[in-house]
């Protein structure tokens, strides 16, 4: 029988915490929240049930010495499954309690809620911790994702879904065609960094006719300028009352989170025209 050695490390025991912490979560909602079974109360669940079987499967693969065989780059693997964990979990530590503990009543249910969102909280953390220890430091070769603009690309694509379920429930982007264009940018943007999240833990950069730092900077240079345009129509057309439907709380946020894509775009911009130009 093959001998089995169980690394001790900070990582090992973050990942260990993030796992118990998930389980917890979406276990104890599961028991006795009693929750609806739609909306925001499915996309809790979603949110601690992936990360607690990523964060599982990561440890299986690092447990029995299976990263060579793998069909995915383990230096990217990882830090990205952890990154978009950590989003998950944190937004589901915010949504929780906002549509499932206020008003709430003194009851068995809500203690269950106040565990669960305790232990999303805890989650979020140990991920967030997880990144950190992760990351690359100055000088150290590691894969893409484990840079700065690798994590920003996770950090877009997570807030494009968030900007898709605001403005598409209900639909707050069909009666103009500006806000038609708004949608288009989300929608192209987030395809691209997506693709470039897919390209790198895939291992499949080296596909791409031209270099693929070069790349980087071209898409990145095209999605400031679409975002740019996002930024300012959203809010022009949406706020205006030649042109407003209703005024509601998802179209602010929606507005609030196109402009810190926007800003994360540029830091991404900056750092991948660094890369060409050091490289270069």
């Amino acid at each position: 029988m093959p001998l089995i050695v169980v690394p001790t490390s900070q990582l090992l025991w973050m990942r260990v915490a993030a796992l118990l912490f998930t389980c917890v979560a979406f276990s104890v909602a599961a028991h006795g929240a009693h929750l609806p079974h739609q909306g925001m109360a499915d996309w809790c669940i979603f949110c601690w049930a992936f990360s607690f079987a990523c964060t599982l499967l990561v440890l299986l693969v690092e447990l029995f010495g299976l990263q060579a065989r793998v069909p995915v780059s383990w230096s990217n693997f990882p830090i990205t499954v952890a990154c978009y964990a950590a989003l998950l979990c944190l937004s589901a530590s915010i949504i929780f309690p906002v549509f499932f503990l206020r008003h709430q009543q003194a009851s068995e249910t809500r203690d269950h809620r106040i565990v669960s969102t305790v232990f999303s909280c805890l989650a979020a953390v140990a991920y967030m911790g997880e990144v950190s220890l992760s990351k690359a430091r100055p000088g150290e070769v590691a894969g893409y994702m484990a840079t700065a603009p690798g994590l920003l690309k996770v950090c877009q694509t997570f807030l494009a879904c968030i900007i898709f379920i605001l403005i598409s429930s209900p639909v707050t982007y069909d009666h103009h065609p500006a806000l038609k264009w708004c949608m288009a940018v989300y929608c192209i943007c987030f395809i691209l960094s997506m693709a470039v999240v897919v390209l790198c833990v895939g291992e499949w950069t080296g596909c791409l006719p031209i270099p693929f730092s070069k790349f980087l900077s071209a898409y990145g240079l095209l999605a400031v300028i679409m975002y740019l345009t996002a930024t300012i129509l959203w809010p022009v057309f949406q706020f205006n009352k030649s042109y407003r439907r209703n005024d509601n709380s998802e179209t602010i946020a929606a507005s609030v989170i196109t402009a810190i894509n926007f800003l994360l775009y540029v830091a991404d911009l900056v750092y991948s025209a660094r890369l060409v130009f050091v490289s270069g």
